[in-house]
């Protein structure tokens, strides 16, 4: 099938689950909540939510494989694979404090074909294929043309795994004194998805599945951003690190304050 008009298909899949946690969110209750690691939660809203992606995207490309957050489908090694969060930010949505987002991308090994982001509570839908440009429904995205990291804003996220906490701590200090600011909202595909849009001027973040981020890299990208590993290397899918920037002398100045840091 053609990429564009298998995105369209993808995007009608995301509104769909989207539409779904939308209505449960408004029953939702914290007692249903499942601990898979320390602050790692899930509910059956992500599970549901994952089935129904699983199910539409089976039929749409039955010779995919999957990789999806709460496990649903076969992963294959090679190939196609659909890379599938069927709620990104359940922290948030337990609280009832958006954003939290459905994040669906096609990859053929670590090339990333398609994604969309869909950010359920205000119905915004990011979508990107290959080569095919990033947009935000009919509006193409584009990434800021901000040069200088000390006018930028910033995201990040913070890993459930605290050993860091002090590499971590270091470059938020370092960063709050460089930039304009830091905002953590909770969801790494939105975080992407507002690089791509120009809202921020750069994302970074450690300990990150490749669901997390995967149609996030293809909308930075298409959007014109730069993606790289803390090493400025490629290996941001399935490397567990990622710095998304909109041009290249900030994202060497936020590299370089990533790396200094760590090596003291």
């Amino acid at each position: 099938m053609e990429l564009q008009t298998l995105c369209q298909a993808v995007v009608e899949i995301a509104h769909r689950a989207g539409s779904f946690i939308r209505h449960e969110s408004e029953l939702f209750q914290r007692s249903l909540v499942e601990e898979k690691g320390r602050n790692n939660l899930v509910s059956y809203v992500d599970k549901q939510a994952e089935q129904i992606i699983v199910e539409h995207l089976s039929i749409l490309l039955p010779q995919a494989g999957f990789i999806a957050e709460e496990g649903t489908g076969s992963h294959l090694l090679k190939g196609l694979n659909w890379v599938v969060d069927p709620l990104d930010g359940t922290t948030n949505f337990i609280h009832g404090v958006p954003p939290y987002a459905v994040s669906i991308a096609l990859v053929d090994n670590e090339d990333v074909l398609l994604g969309v982001v869909q950010e359920v509570f205000s119905g915004e839908c990011f979508h990107a294929i290959k080569g095919g440009g990033a947009w935000l429904g009919t509006k193409p995205l584009r990434v800021s043309a901000e040069q200088e990291l000390a006018k930028g804003l910033i995201a990040t996220g913070f890993a459930y795994d605290t050993t860091e906490i002090d590499h971590t701590l270091a470059v938020l200090k370092q960063l709050l004194i460089q930039t304009h600011g830091f905002r953590r909202l909770g969801s790494a595909a939105i975080d992407l998805a507002y690089v791509a849009a120009g809202r921020f001027e750069a994302f970074y973040e450690k300990n990150l599945n490749p669901w997390d981020v995967a149609a996030g890299i293809l909308l930075v990208k298409e959007a014109g951003g730069i993606v790289s590993d803390f090493h400025n290397g490629s290996n941001f899918l399935f490397g567990k690190e990622i710095v998304a920037s909109c041009t290249p002398l900030l994202h060497h100045d936020l590299l370089k304050t990533i790396q200094v840091l760590r090596m003291n």
